[in-house]
């Protein structure tokens, strides 16, 4: 069970990139959970995918020397939703429900790029966290890498539809 969690259904074992991977299968799902619960849904599993990724990489991780193996990709899905989260919102405020969410897949771009972004370049606290040992570590980063990304999703839906109109 928790090599199912860890991994996020095995995806993490895919190469290379296994973090891409990772991040591309959490923004099919997120979709998913969208069309079934809208973004609320996606925001109420965020906790608890973080604490079950915390349970699942401490146990799969428990004895090795390797506390961050690349096939753990739950933080990844962590993150990526939390990075989505104002795209799924901005849906629902703009009236887009089911398969029309999708007309704003520049949002869901830019946050599947920003997230990434800040994932592989870990700036500033994101880096302090990824040096953090154990199961906190390997979750944290990833969770204020999408916290970042969601800044920049924000920012950006304020540029092209505040001050751009568009």
């Amino acid at each position: 069970m928790t090599r199912l969690i860890a991994t996020f259904f095995y995806i993490g074992y895919l190469k290379p990139f296994s973090g891409t991977w990772g991040s591309a299968a959490a923004v099919i799902a997120a979709f998913g959970l969208h069309l079934v619960g809208g973004w609320l849904l996606v925001a109420l599993l965020v906790p608890v995918a973080i604490l079950a990724g915390w349970w699942a990489t401490a146990e799969e991780t428990r004895g090795k020397p390797d506390h961050d193996p690349s096939e753990i990709v739950i933080d990844e899905v962590a993150g990526q939703w939390i990075a989505l989260l104002p795209v799924l919102i901005g849906a629902s405020h703009a009236g887009y429900s089911g398969w029309d969410a999708l007309a704003l897949w520049p949002g869901w771009l830019t946050a599947f790029l920003a997230f990434r972004f800040f994932d592989i370049l870990k700036p500033g606290p994101i880096g302090w966290a990824d040096r953090q040992h154990g199961p906190v570590g390997v979750m944290l980063d990833d969770i204020l890498a999408g916290i970042a990304a969601a800044f920049i999703v924000g920012l950006a839906a304020f540029v092209s539809h505040g001050i751009l109109g568009a």
